[in-house]
């Protein structure tokens, strides 16, 4: 097993990474890092191959930071009231203190608390993120806190109210096509009176629900011509079988699934252990659990698309229990990122090409 630790700013330990034993070596052959978030303690977790090919965590503090979506040189990322853009400060092959990305917060838009969850830049360059708040799709805007462009058809109107926690989105063909939600209520808050069968996989061009009986299904992504999705309420990874749009389960994973990116020929998702409340309560993932005899874990496993085996895992220990996203950050070896809570951003200084007056 490889194992890394962050630690806080008085250099105690908060978190222990332990990997299976050839994760650091997938990620070399891969040419790929990973990065995710926890809102649970506000965290953005980088995880690249460090020195001797030893496993290399760096962990940046945003308050409830949760959707992410990146190209290996843009991250996207919203936090409790925010949108962050990210931009790698890094000409091709310079490092800065061994890393080989600096992701440094650009741009940041104050949207209020929306409950962003899933974001996706689409192929024209507009951002489209799921505004679970007001159960829509939603851009950004230079005057409004959002600009509003698809709800669901079972919505009767735009309220700041979680009716039926639309919380995943999927592009296709570079613009945004399916979106998964918890259920179809129309109430304030409705939503959870529906967690264990009231899923719904809902494609936005046509205002179809192409899947349903889901329990609580995330992070819905088109990869090789397929609709793959976590059917987080019983544990499952698997796909949308496109003429009968049954939810076809390819792994068991131990923990609640959410965050799904796709590397090769593999699939890579986060798990988290439940909350001991009534939202995770009542689950057929409770079920699976204890029929196995496990408890549910927080990390990162690696699917092989091709067998549905586990290939690699990330068990994360300490304070962080759960995750959100997960993006794949291709052609990165160690990235890190600044944040706001050091002096270092004031201090990190780039001159652009020269201009024109």
């Amino acid at each position: 097993m490889d194992n890394a630790t962050a630690a806080t700013a008085v250099g105690e330990p908060w978190l222990e990474a332990t990997a299976s034993r050839h994760f650091p070596s997938w990620l070399a052959e891969q040419r790929v890092s990973l990065a995710f978030t926890t809102y649970q303690t506000g965290k953005l977790l980088l995880i690249g191959v460090g020195a001797e090919g030893r496993l290399a965590v760096f962990e940046r503090t945003f308050n409830r930071c949760m959707g992410l979506w990146a190209d290996g040189q843009t991250l996207w990322m919203n936090s409790l009231y925010q949108l962050w853009r990210f931009e790698n400060a890094l000409q091709p092959g310079n490092l800065y203190n061994g890393h080989d990305r600096l992701y440094v917060p650009k741009v940041g838009y104050t949207t209020g608390d929306l409950d962003i969850h899933d974001i996706a830049v689409e192929a024209g360059g507009r951002v489209v993120f799921v505004n679970t708040k007001f159960g829509c799709l939603a851009t950004l805007n230079d005057r409004d806190s959002f600009t509003p462009l698809w709800r669901p058809p079972f919505l009767s109107k735009l309220a700041a109210e979680d009716r039926c926690h639309l919380n995943g989105l999927a592009l296709e063909d570079g613009k945004a096509r399916y979106v998964t939600a918890i259920s179809t209520s129309d109430a304030a808050d409705g939503w959870r009176d529906r967690r264990r069968d009231g899923g719904v996989v809902i494609d936005v061009r046509d205002n179809r629900i192409v899947a349903s009986r889901l329990s609580m299904p995330h992070s819905p992504r088109v990869y090789r011509g397929r609709l793959w999705l976590l059917n987080s309420g019983t544990g499952y990874f698997g796909s949308i079988d496109a003429t009968s749009g049954v939810f076809v389960p390819l792994t068991f994973c131990p923990g609640y699934l959410r965050g799904l990116a796709f590397v090769g020929d593999y699939a890579v998702m986060g798990l988290s252990r439940p909350r001991h409340e009534k939202t995770f309560s009542g689950l057929a993932l409770d079920d699976a659990l204890a029929a196995k005899g496990i408890e549910a874990r927080c990390g990162l496993y690696v699917v092989d698309l091709k067998t549905g085996d586990v290939a690699h895992w990330v068990n994360l220990e300490g304070m962080v229990t759960e995750l959100y996203d997960v993006v794949a950050l291709p052609g990165v070896v160690r990235p890190m990122a600044l944040g706001f809570k050091t002096d270092e951003i004031q201090r990190m200084l780039t001159i652009g090409a020269e201009g024109v007056l």
